[in-house]
């Protein structure tokens, strides 16, 4: 007759947990994964091949319909909640994220006007150093030898993809540089602005209050730039409005948004890291296969420079962070031994003591002979009986 194992049983059950955990996980990263480069591609398409050339009109549509679908998850469903915000506060804190990310968002869509899809994926690897450096300058980060060097090689990797490519246009490049440098700035203004005030956001909340700041701040800019050419190009014919492809298009915007609100918590940020880098390999591959954008060797050569250097970087942040988390442990443990009072400290130094002095009789007690340890028996009972009859 079989022994039922249950002890194995548990085990088991908890083995399958923790691959049902993994799968779903990587399944959310494979999802947000596809949606990126999806979006990408399918923005490359409709601004550089698709007869409609207006990255401001196309953001500020994306932004609009955000901003919908964000009132209406926050206000309506209440599938997240509102923080709330004063008049004050949202034009203090929300309202200078909005206008980096709508100068983010309009000039790295320009770029697709003049530059491949392979060589904006390249030189988003200048990401770290332009947050770092940023940090910097408003303080939230501390400069260090060792990672403005380590900034500084990735930055050389970027230099020599741009001498690689072969369709480099200078005010695309110019363009995508200065999107970066927004999007550095206003990462680290999120961390300052908001984060510091307990105000943290979920890709949710972040429809509800980034995209209303970003839709405001590109309304000038639309009015000036591009809505003339718009009001030209409707009277000579040469635009096409295709409004099924456009709302094809803000719908995958806002599903991107909504793969990153399912990934949160589902996987570390050192495996979103490597996806990121992945994902950019396979932008370069499909770029190459679909638009016919050329890649040289010089180009994977220096891209492959860059993504040592950001591996690197992460594995400075990493151990940085557990260092941090240590020291902050250790800290913790010292201070709740401080706040004990002094009978409770004293009783726990005698504690160790007695535990010490234990430890050190436990080799001496185990060498004594039988007839020491019966003796001391005998001589205890004579004292216990000696006792009783008193």
């Amino acid at each position: 007759m079989g022994v039922s194992d249950p002890g194995g049983a548990g085990k088991t059950k908890q083995e399958l947990a923790v691959v049902r955990e993994v799968v779903r996980s990587y399944t959310y990263v494979g999802i947000w994964m596809s949606i990126s480069i999806a979006v990408i591609l399918f923005n490359k398409w409709l601004l550089a091949y698709s007869g409609f050339p207006f990255p401001i009109a196309l953001t500020i549509w994306h932004m609009g319909f955000c901003s919908a679908i964000g009132c209406f998850a926050v206000r309506v469903l209440g599938l997240v909640k509102s923080h709330n915000m004063t008049a004050r506060e949202y034009m203090t804190r929300v309202m200078p994220i909005g206008l980096l990310y709508a100068g983010s968002l309009w000039l790295s869509n320009s770029s697709y006007l003049y530059l491949s899809v392979s060589f904006i994926q390249m030189t988003k690897s200048l990401m770290p150093g332009l947050v770092y450096a940023a940090g910097c300058v408003v303080g939230t980060e501390s400069f260090r030898p060792a990672v403005a060097l380590n900034m500084g090689l990735i930055a050389l990797g970027v230099l020599v993809c741009a001498l690689g490519e072969v369709n480099l246009v200078l005010l695309g490049l110019a363009q995508q540089l200065t999107a970066l440098g927004f999007e550095a700035m206003r990462l680290t203004l999120v961390q300052v602005l908001m984060n510091s005030k307990g105000y943290n956001m979920n890709p949710l909340q972040s429809l509800y209050y980034v995209s209303p700041a970003c839709f405001i701040s590109l309304l000038l800019p639309f009015l000036c730039v591009e809505y003339p050419r718009i009001v030209a190009a409707q009277a000579e014919h040469s635009i096409h409005f295709n409004a099924p492809v456009l709302l094809a298009n803000a719908l995958a915007a806002f599903a991107l948004n909504l793969a990153v609100f399912l990934l949160i918590g589902k996987t570390s940020a050192l495996t979103m890291n490597i996806a990121g880098v992945i994902k950019d390999w396979m932008l370069i591959f499909f770029s190459y296969y679909i638009f016919k954008a050329p890649v040289t060797t010089l180009n994977l050569a220096g891209y492959f420079f860059c993504c040592s250097g950001v591996v690197w970087y992460n594995q400075m942040k990493l151990k940085a962070l557990k260092a941090k988390l240590a020291q902050g442990s250790s800290s913790s443990s010292d201070k709740a031994y401080s706040s004990k009072s002094k009978p409770e400290r004293e009783g726990g130094l005698a504690y160790l003591r007695l535990g010490q002095q234990q430890d050190l009789e436990q080799p001496l007690l185990q060498n004594r002979a039988k007839e020491d340890i019966l003796a001391e028996i005998q001589r205890l009972q004579a004292q216990v009986e000696a006792l009783d009859a008193r």
